[in-house]
């Protein structure tokens, strides 16, 4: 027989997701586009929500949303950014939608030499809203979100950042901080998993206010 008190949770973790799956569905098919695709991310947000800590979870509506989100840019990467690339950095698609890229280590020089560009030219927040937008295609909510920027600043962070890496100065790279941010992009691109990544820029920026 189930504990009483395990029953409740059981029932309230439940009727929680019951109530926000509307929601739910509403924001994965926003992102998606496609209804199975929007269902199959809502339903992962259940699993999700079936092995999280409830006590760690203050407001479970804003939780499942996040969850939600993130997975739904996950499935949207996932799609987009096997390519390893991004307009004005990295290599161009072939006209088969391959990269030209035929080994771990090549992929691996390709996205080197695109990080070293990043660090050598964009500031901290002009670099994370740079990689988020070009490279991952975030919508400029979500980046804002991220590095906890308004939307406008994020998208005049952009513009800045396309001018800098045209015309812009060429820094000393710290060469730790170069392999750590090579490593997490091609974890995120390898993974769809881009809770690391997200968290490695966003703590770059300081007061994560300017520029």
């Amino acid at each position: 027989m189930i504990p009483i008190r395990q029953f409740t949770e059981n029932v309230n973790r439940e009727s929680a997701f019951i109530t926000t799956r509307p929601r739910l569905f509403a924001i994965a098919y926003r992102y998606l586009g496609d209804a199975g695709e929007a269902e199959d991310v809502v339903q992962e947000t259940w699993l999700r929500w079936e092995r999280a800590d409830r006590s760690a979870v203050v407001n479970a509506p804003a939780f499942l949303a996040k969850t939600t989100v993130r997975l739904s840019l996950n499935v949207v990467q996932s799609a987009r950014m096997r390519r390893e690339t991004f307009p004005g950095l990295w290599l161009a698609e072939r006209d088969d939608g391959s990269t030209g890229l035929d080994t771990a280590a090549e992929q691996h020089e390709a996205v080197d030499l695109a990080v070293r560009v990043l660090l050598e030219k964009l500031s901290p927040a002009e670099r994370a809203a740079y990689l988020l937008r070009k490279a991952f295609d975030y919508p400029y909510r979500c980046i804002s979100e991220v590095l906890h920027l308004d939307a406008a600043h994020t998208r005049q962070l952009v513009r800045r950042a396309h001018e800098r890496i045209e015309t812009g100065r060429r820094r000393p790279v710290d060469i730790t901080a170069h392999q750590r941010l090579v490593q997490a992009f091609l974890d995120a691109a390898r993974t769809g998993d881009l809770a690391e990544l997200e968290g490695f820029l966003a703590a770059d920026i300081p007061m994560r206010r300017s520029a």
